[in-house]
Order: structure tokens, then sequence, then C-alpha cells
């Protein structure tokens, strides 16, 4: 899993503003998702005791979901 995280305004690098246009909408929705994630699966709750374990908790959480989304199973 990859994560990409917006400039700062006082970095040196600052995106076009056709970029941050096209890229809005989508990292709204992804936060919405996020939210819905943490309060369906309790994310905050993982307690793993490496960053590998934790990463496979978040990839269970995802398959979850994504198969959930798609309608192949039930909660």
């Amino acid at each position: 899993m990859a994560l990409w995280t917006p400039s700062r305004k006082n970095q040196n690098h600052h995106p076009s503003g056709a970029w941050e246009k096209w890229i809005q909408p989508k990292r709204k929705n992804d936060r919405t998702v996020f939210l819905v994630l943490v309060d369906q699966y309790r994310i905050t709750e993982i307690r793993a005791n490496s960053m590998i374990g934790f990463d496979v908790a978040l990839d269970g959480i995802w398959l979850a979901y994504s198969l959930a989304t798609l309608g192949l199973v039930e909660f």
C-alpha cells in the first residue's frame, strides 16, 4: 500500500493548479471511504506487533470492503 500526501505551503515543490483541481474530488472521496472504514472495521483498534502486521490487517479490511462494494458478500 502506498500513501500520497499533499505538498505543504512551505515546501519548494508546488503542484500545478490543474493537478490540484483534478486531485481534490478524489482526495475527498478517499477521505470519506477511509472514515467509513475506520468506523465500520475499527481500524483504530488494530493492535499489531509490527508494521507488517498492521499492513496485513489493513489489507484484510480493504479486501472485505472491496468484496462488499462489489456485492460479492454481505455483512
